[in-house]
């Protein structure tokens, strides 16, 4: 799904776009939480870039935790010296779903009592939209290391299921407003 999107989106820009750098990214703070994921930057004008980045997570880990979602995110960005360089500010979008239970933790961040999949599944999607801001360092000609913090808001909706594999419904389209970091990145990337 997230490679169709960024065909389609690179066969809509203009076709002098091709003059403008593209770049394809991972976030290794994704990584290291083992939700694989990958982007693509394209150059839009001078001082504009489109990016589209995407993560997939399918693992249930031990002891039955689950933290499977899928993920996909846009972002304009409007950079303050050249793209692809220096500081940046972004207006970002996105979407997916989630299956997550069995985490034994006692968070509650922002009106998010996360101390609730302790004992529940919950399984539903969520969309949003938030703001942010980073930086990219030039490490080589091809080589660049950002950073990225957004918020923003996402609207969830979601079933709870009493245990970890039950099927047996509790609670259907319950409803949830978040409102905090919806973005946290330190990109590696290869621009072309």
């Amino acid at each position: 799904m997230l490679l169709m999107l960024v065909a389609i989106t690179i066969a809509a820009l203009p076709q002098s776009v091709a003059a403008q750098k593209i770049g394809i990214k991972t976030n290794i703070l994704s990584d290291a939480t083992l939700s694989p994921n990958a982007g693509i930057e394209v150059g839009l004008a001078p001082k504009w870039t489109l990016d589209v980045s995407g993560q997939l997570n399918l693992w249930t880990l031990s002891r039955g935790r689950k933290y499977k979602h899928w993920l996909v995110q846009p972002e304009a960005r409007y950079w303050f010296c050249e793209a692809t360089a220096g500081h940046f500010v972004g207006a970002h979008l996105m979407g997916g779903q989630f299956n997550m239970a069995n985490w034994k933790h006692g968070i509650n961040f922002l009106g998010t009592d996360s101390r609730k999949l302790q004992d529940r599944r919950y399984q539903g999607w969520f969309a949003g939209l938030g703001i942010a801001y980073g930086y990219s360092w030039l490490l080589s000609e091809h080589w660049n290391i950002e950073a990225e913090l957004g918020i923003g808001w996402t609207y969830n909706r979601y079933d709870v299921y009493p245990c970890t594999v039950c099927g047996r419904k509790i609670r259907s389209n319950a409803v949830h407003n978040y409102v905090g970091p919806t973005k946290i990145a330190i990109n590696l990337v290869y621009v072309f």
